[in-house]
């Protein structure tokens, strides 16, 4: 198991609607290809960012959910035009669990 953490840089005041456009249309369709683990938003440190939690079996998963999740058009339509206007970063980090972890 592979886990991906996604960190969003937004524009500062977007963060409240970002996490409700995620929510409302966003997290529907990923949902389709891949398994929330958990969602962040920063509330100290550097701000106006939020941290996404996903678990794929492997890496070849984790690219054929992504070849189909950025080809589904509610993604591409639906989502995309209205969350990017509020993107100013977005960084991805694969991450294996300790063989303590509770997520091994």
């Amino acid at each position: 198991m592979i886990y991906e953490l996604r960190t969003y840089q937004l524009r500062p005041g977007t963060t409240a609607k970002y996490v409700k456009l995620f929510e409302d249309k966003g997290l529907p369709i990923v949902s389709r290809y891949c398994t929330l683990i958990g969602y962040w938003v920063a509330e100290s440190g550097a701000l106006n960012r939020v941290f996404h939690l996903w678990s794929f079996e492997d890496l070849e998963a984790r690219r054929r959910a992504r070849e189909l999740w950025y080809s589904d058009r509610d993604w591409i339509e639906g989502f995309v035009p209205l969350a990017l206007p509020m993107l100013l970063s977005q960084e991805s980090t694969f991450l294996s669990p300790a063989s303590f972890s509770p997520l091994n």
